[in-house]
């Protein structure tokens, strides 16, 4: 979109020209590294006996329309119609679609978080039949990284405040000093320092903010965690580190990942499995490596060239 680029970092432009100049030969380190940040690897390996954490489905979230002065139902928005979904330990599921797709309310469904029809099986336990208090102790195995690190941390309260939060809650037995120190290990284990548990959100950056929202899940040592889109908000260059450190905490904690995104980039890096949903549906879903090399269905290759034709417009203006 752009005829000139200003790059900033602290405050300052570091770099500035026209577009075609600055992809083509970027002067300063900075705008060297944002050019090359990109998220990259590979998902981590799955063991081929590797237990079911979560199994869902046919799965059915249906909105009511409601008109008139009585309200009646007239009609539904089928927000998740009949969507069946597997995932093991050690295993990321990626589920992409266009916005309006039902990825994050297959998500909240699966979480028990919003009501849904159809069996949500937890470590071969039916909990889409629970009261709020019989699921609660589950909570703790059940847990979720929003999308926007501004809005999902609340500005009146500490890191440390934040971070205890479920513990307070799903580990009434921990005193006061447990408490920190199970915080303390939350926020080294996201490559934040401890020493910082006691500043407020507005002091972070929104990368810092982002591996706060992890620490506060990760610390109440979840197997299932639910990543609605949480890298849309960040720059490429947190993305890439962000990626870095789910792929981390999944090796070293066995986590099981359902991973909600619009960034094919980002899921190419990071999914075992691939779910493409559009219109509250699975249009096509198989192993990542395949589904990117080949996708079969219509809507699958225009998402794709939507994303990736972006790449080689790059390529062609920094060859150029």
């Amino acid at each position: 979109m752009a005829d000139r680029v200003c790059v900033m970092l602290k405050g300052k432009i570091v770099e500035h020209g026209p577009v075609a100049d600055i992809f083509a030969n970027p002067k300063h380190a900075y705008t060297q590294r944002l050019l090359a940040a990109e998220p990259k690897g590979q998902a981590n390996p799955v063991r081929a006996d590797a237990p079911t954490v979560v199994e869902a489905g046919p799965i059915k979230v249906w909105f009511p329309i409601k008109r008139g002065f009585l309200q009646r139902t007239v009609g539904h928005v089928k927000a998740v119609d009949g969507v069946s979904i597997r995932i093991r330990e050690g295993e990321t599921v990626g589920v992409v679609g266009e916005s309006g797709s039902g990825k994050t309310t297959l998500g909240l469904a699966i979480l028990r978080l919003i009501s849904s029809e159809g069996p949500v099986m937890f470590l071969g336990q039916r909990i889409d039949g629970l009261q709020s208090r019989q699921i609660r102790p589950l909570r703790k195995n059940l847990q979720v990284v929003f999308q926007d690190p501004y809005g999902s941390l609340s500005p009146r309260l500490s890191v440390a405040e934040i971070v205890e939060e479920g513990l307070l809650v799903q580990k009434r037995g921990l005193t006061y000093a447990e408490r920190r120190n199970v915080v303390a290990r939350a926020l080294d284990d996201v490559g934040l320092d401890p020493a910082t548990m006691d500043r407020y959100p507005h002091e972070f950056s929104g990368g810092q903010r982002q591996r706060i929202a992890i620490a506060r899940a990760m610390a109440l040592e979840p197997q299932f965690v639910v990543l609605d889109e949480p890298t849309s908000a960040l720059d490429m260059s947190v993305q890439a580190q962000i990626v870095e450190l789910l792929r981390d905490l999944q090796q070293r904690h066995n986590l099981a990942y359902m991973f909600i995104s619009h960034d094919l980039k980002v899921v190419r890096a990071l999914a075992n499995h691939v779910v493409v949903m559009q219109n509250g549906t699975i249009v096509e879903e198989g192993q990542a490596e395949s589904l990117f090399a080949a996708p079969r269905t219509d809507y699958t290759r225009a998402l794709f060239a939507a994303a990736f034709d972006l790449e080689t417009a790059e390529a062609d203006i920094v060859r150029d």
